[in-house]
């Protein structure tokens, strides 16, 4: 007897999923040295591929050696102030922040958010044509995988997941969207907004390109409505993640378009990588791995504050042994702000807004 969609794809998700339902395992935490202020801001992006089994094979390792290198970091004084991260979907994918040390830890949206948009007429075409084997039908089963760690005070929270008809193949089982938190850094007069996001993948996705291009265009639409809905334009905004650009012209055309001319009108919003480039940096090899493969971006601009890519480090790339931790590369984008600094001021905990 053939099973039924429903059916099936609890079957899948229950082999998707694994364990990621289980708490998260207990680990030995981190005193992190005093953030030096000096002037900069440290900003890494990084897929950790935090995936059960058995879409992924014995992650945990690599993982636990994700949150140790960057505890040993934070002992040392040369972390990343912030670190936004994207697939992680597994206890020790969300045990990162903790177990490195990082005072503030916020999580993206998850399997129960919802986009109450509403679904214009071509969105309500393309929703017709989806398919309950490709997973498209069968409701959100994770959450996004998203969260931001900050050594600075977190004063407040917006999540957004990206609305339901807005995804393409397997990418639709997970509640993919953006998160966004302003910060209050010491020394710097204005806060800063980060934000980092998960757009829908390409072939992975397990659909046709037209068809997985299609739902990128729409949630790059989304994206930006929660931009220039949640960003103070007064505000540094720093935006990272995972945007599954790749070769594809029709999505890079979209994405910096939006950047351009959508997310923070009158002002310019820059790439980092590419603004490195431009200023005579010579990229790490492992983020001219990343800046070629152009799946994992990082933008900044806007605000009254200005600021500059100052350098572009590589705290996880390629291994000695010439293996990855990840199958992305996690680089840190370090930006020079040019203002008066403010005296140092360290904040307690910090409120948060829901979105």
């Amino acid at each position: 007897m053939p099973h039924s969609g429903k059916t099936f794809a609890a079957l899948f998700l229950f082999a998707l999923l694994g364990t990621s339902a289980c708490p998260a395992p207990a680990y030995e935490t981190f005193s992190p040295a005093p953030v030096a202020v000096d002037g900069t801001l440290s900003v890494m992006t990084y897929n950790v591929k935090g995936l059960p089994w058995p879409v992924a094979w014995r992650r945990s390792d690599a993982l636990d050696k994700i949150a140790t290198r960057l505890g040993a970091m934070h002992q040392q004084g040369i972390a990343p102030h912030i670190v936004l991260l994207q697939e992680a979907f597994v206890p020790a994918a969300r045990a990162i922040g903790a177990k490195a040390g990082y005072p503030y830890v916020v999580s993206g949206p998850d399997a129960d958010d919802t986009n109450p948009s509403q679904m214009p007429g071509p969105a309500a075409r393309f929703a017709d044509r989806a398919h309950w084997w490709k997973g498209e039908t069968e409701g959100k089963y994770v959450g996004s995988g998203l969260e931001i760690l900050s050594d600075y005070p977190v004063v407040a929270v917006h999540r957004m997941a990206f609305p339901s008809y807005a995804c393409a193949g397997f990418d639709c089982l997970a509640n993919k969207g953006a998160l966004m938190v302003t910060l209050s850094v010491p020394g710097i007069s204005h806060p800063v907004d980060v934000i980092t996001t998960h757009l829908n993948s390409r072939g992975a996705s397990g659909v046709g390109s037209a068809r997985s291009d299609e739902a990128y265009q729409m949630q790059v639409a989304a994206l930006s409505s929660f931009v220039r809905k949640r960003h103070d334009p007064t505000h540094l905004l720093i935006a990272g993640g995972d945007f599954n650009v790749g070769k594809a012209k029709v999505r890079r055309a979209a994405l910096l378009d939006a950047v351009a001319h959508k997310w923070s009108p009158g002002l310019p919003v820059n790439d980092a990588l590419h603004a490195d480039l431009a200023a005579g940096g010579r990229l790490p090899e492992d983020a001219r791995l990343s800046f070629q493969r152009a799946k994992d971006w990082q933008f900044y601009g806007g605000g009254e504050v200005p600021f500059r890519v100052a350098s572009i480090e590589v705290p996880f790339g390629r291994e000695k042994g010439g293996g990855m931790l990840s199958d992305h590369v996690g680089y840190t984008a370090r930006y020079r702000l040019d203002a008066p600094r403010l005296p140092s001021v360290r904040g307690g905990n910090g409120v948060t807004t829901p979105g």
